[in-house]
Parts: C-alpha cells; structure tokens; sequence
C-alpha cells in the first residue's frame, strides 16, 4: 500500500479506494460522483452496477474520503460523472489499468481480485467480526433464502467499524519479518 501511495496519479488513487472499500474493479472504476454522499461518508452503487443485481452501500473509510476529496478539488465533475476519469471524455480509467500498474510497479504477482481475498482472509483470522459481518462489504449472499427474507436491515455500523479497521491495517508498514503479524481487535464488532 505503501508503494502505491508512492506511485501516485488518477490509477493509483482509484486502485487504493478500490482495496480499501474491498469492490470489485468495475464497481469501483465505474464509481459516479452522484453515487457518493461524503458528508455521511457512504457509497451507494445502484443495483444496475452490481453483480448480484443489488443496490449495495459502502461505508467509506477516512483515508477513502480523503481520496473522494482530493479528487473533488481537481475533478471537473461537469465535464465527467465518473470520479476516476480516463483519457478519453466521459469514460472512466480502464479495466486493465490496476494490472498494468501492478506490472509497472514490478508486482505481477499480484492482482486486484486478490486483495479482496486478502480482506476476507484478513477479516476471519486477525479480527473478532462476525463472519456474516466480513462477507457484506464484498457483497456477498450471507445467508440463505429464508434468513435472506427475513434479515431487514445491512449491519452498516458493523461494518462501518469493520472498514475502519481493515483502512487502519492497510495503513501500517508491511512487516517484512517472517512469521511476524500484526493483530488488530475490533471495537464492537
């Protein structure tokens, strides 16, 4: 994470809000402004955007908003509604842009898909939070038809903690010491 603040530039940014709210990349490239309410720091995508065919709501990290806020101060958000642009007027950065960048910063071994792995391995080995509560931010079906039907509400400040925490770890230097882990405790979880 830290090589890629390092990296800078509009790729750079969209790759980072990517693994820190944990969506999938187009979710994430194709992000509107509209979309995004900062001062309740939530994304909304709508349910033509998802996967499953589901609005979805993402509570937003600090370091998150701070990069909504830094790319609001440059955005002209008349010219484009995407929040991460592309080169070409009114489309947003590609889909092969993190690969590349992961390439150009010599981690071919690494994908984009693969920190949403690492957030759900992160999740279930190094905090408290439920595993239903884990499962939500990546959009994932929790329960079956039946608990589906009857669960009402999203468990938004569940993982509104649980964002802030998963923001808090990717934010710390990588150890390099083999076998050394940092465990963070969740509030409330």
């Amino acid at each position: 994470m830290a090589a890629l603040r390092a990296k800078g530039g509009m790729t750079a940014l969209a790759f980072e809000f990517t693994i820190l709210t944990t969506a999938r990349t187009g979710e994430a490239i194709g992000t509107r402004w509209s979309e995004l309410d900062l001062r309740e720091k939530v994304w909304t995508i709508p349910a033509s955007r998802m996967k499953a065919g589901r609005e979805h709501r993402v509570p937003l990290s600090g370091r998150a908003v701070e990069i909504l806020e830094e790319l609001a101060k440059v955005s002209d958000t008349v010219a484009t509604a995407y929040v991460f642009p592309g080169n070409k007027r009114d489309r947003s950065v590609g889909s092969t842009a993190f690969l590349m960048l992961l390439r150009r910063m010599g981690r071919g071994d690494l994908t984009a898909h693969g920190f949403r792995s690492t957030f759900r391995d992160w999740a279930a080995e190094l905090t408290n939070f439920p595993s239903e509560v884990a499962e939500m931010p990546l959009a994932h079906s929790v329960s079956s038809k039946v608990e589906q039907a009857y669960r009402r509400g999203d468990l938004f400040e569940r993982r509104r903690r649980l964002m802030a925490t998963w923001a808090q770890f990717c934010a710390q230097p990588a150890d390099t010491r083999r076998g050394s882990v940092t465990r963070l405790r969740n509030r409330g979880g």
